[in-house]
């Protein structure tokens, strides 16, 4: 009986630390992505920044420098990079 105990406690507290956090960050992750407008200064999970010129279904078109447009997934647009001290 006492085993059984524990591995509820074990199974609720693997749930409220380790599920529920995880479904947060997935729900805010998806808003920011559907948030996402054109002009907006991005990171992707690749490392690369650049400047949202298009949206597609599934794709975002990012401008990483004057000439160059690049189409990346959705789901590759990790967030918005933080202001750098240089430019404050």
């Amino acid at each position: 009986m006492i085993i059984v105990v524990y591995l509820v406690i074990l199974v609720v507290a693997f749930f409220l630390l380790v599920v529920l956090p995880q479904r947060r960050r997935m729900t805010a992750q998806r808003a920011f992505i559907a948030s996402l407008n054109v002009g907006d200064r991005v990171i992707t999970s690749g490392g690369i920044y650049g400047n949202v010129v298009g949206l597609g279904g599934d794709t975002i078109d990012l401008q990483i420098s004057p000439q160059v447009v690049v189409t990346v997934a959705r789901g590759s647009v990790a967030g918005r990079p933080s202001p750098s001290p240089e430019a404050a």
